[in-house]
């Protein structure tokens, strides 16, 4: 199947032929006839599978083909964090270059000019509004937020939102949308919690269900059983000198671990920067871009990005601490295996982590294989 088999409006395919896309990914080739119907949607998929695009492109065309424009705000979009709700703004400028069609996104952590941004194009009608639930709420609680006329409401990463704590305020903002409208909800995962909002949002969904929970399979998967204070050794050893591998992920548990990380690999002379809480919005952006252009080959980073963010072509993802969750560590490693490339997955298990560890092996129903320690 092609893009132009869903029969889009040609400003909206003159955006998809512009950004490279040909074909659609499963999630997308189900999900969009369903969005594009009017159905309320369910869709499970896990990271990297183009759920963006799968919501982004159907509402699109249906604001493209309006004889004129809206001066209201149609859409929104609800999202766990800032950088996916850039990223996602990121991409409607990109599909929608040719399309008249305007978004923004509002997010927390930043200085009061962004904020008087957001204010403006809330207040003017943007037709998609993409926001974290908490920056949201602040809006509307300064009373000139108006979204009577919302037509489609669309949760991603609702799983995350959940586990963020954000279901009241989530609840908080769908009391003040209209009862009729087309509701969207897309989930890397499907537990319980997930069903209980579906229903109490959701109309009658059609449900879209795409390889839930597992590791894309052209991820090789590999660990070392090693101490905590040989765990900066072994990375430094298993990737000063690797030119081949041209951009790899480090993910730690604290903000503390990032930073001696980054310190540590930077005095054995290799490329690297650290992003967490402590980097302002700005600072963050600019360390993303500069590991999307190659700028330095490694980022270490909390668990702050290990959704969300679309950053393709990663050779080497490496959890330092094995994560809490088995579905953590199924986000953490589709960073790596975008695309249809091959990519690399290493784990550091010390002692304490080693029935977390055997916990996600249950999970995966698979045995990832055990590397001697080469130190």
């Amino acid at each position: 199947m092609k893009f132009k088999d869903f029969g889009f409006q040609s400003a909206i395919m003159d955006g998809i032929e512009a950004m490279g896309f040909t074909q659609p990914t499963p999630v997308q080739e189900q999900a969009i006839p369903l969005v594009m119907n009017g159905d309320d949607v369910i869709a499970c998929a896990q990271t990297g599978t183009g759920k963006t695009a799968a919501f982004i492109l159907p509402i699109m065309d249906k604001l493209s083909s309006l004889p004129t424009r809206l001066n209201y705000t149609s859409t929104l979009v609800m999202v766990p964090t800032r950088e996916l709700a850039m990223q996602i703004d990121q991409q409607l400028e990109g599909f929608g270059y040719f399309a008249p069609v305007s978004s923004v996104a509002v997010y927390g952590g930043n200085d009061s000019i962004t904020w008087d941004q957001q204010k403006l194009a809330i207040e003017n009608g943007s037709d998609f509004i993409i926001a974290t639930p908490g920056r949201l709420i602040q809006h509307i609680r300064m009373g000139y937020v108006q979204f009577d006329r919302i037509e489609h409401l669309v949760l991603d990463e609702a799983d995350r939102m959940l586990d963020m704590g954000f279901y009241d305020d989530i609840m908080d903002i769908v009391k003040l949308l209209p009862t009729k409208r087309q509701t969207l909800m897309f989930s890397a995962t499907m537990p319980s919690n997930i069903r209980k909002l579906s229903k109490s949002i959701l109309h009658k969904p059609k449900e879209v269900s795409i390889a839930i929970s597992k590791p894309v399979e052209n991820v090789l998967q590999a660990a070392y059983e090693v101490n905590d204070s040989k765990k900066i050794p072994l990375l430094s050893h298993l990737l000063k000198g690797k030119e081949h591998v041209q951009s790899a992920i480090v993910f730690a548990s604290t903000k503390v671990k990032v930073k001696d990380i980054e310190r540590s690999l930077a005095k054995n002379g290799m490329k690297v920067m650290g992003i967490h809480s402590d980097l302002d919005q700005k600072m963050r952006e600019d360390v993303l871009r500069k590991f999307k252009n190659r700028h330095f080959q490694i980022l270490v980073a909390t668990d702050i990005i290990s959704r969300g963010i679309d950053i393709e072509d990663i050779d080497l993802i490496v959890n330092y601490d094995v994560p809490h969750d088995p579905e953590d560590y199924v986000h953490r490693i589709g960073r790596t295996a975008r695309a249809q490339s091959d990519g690399v997955a290493l784990t550091f298990i010390n002692a304490k982590e080693k029935r977390m560890f055997e916990q996600i092996e249950r999970f995966l129903n698979a045995k990832v294989f055990r590397i001697p320690n080469p130190l």
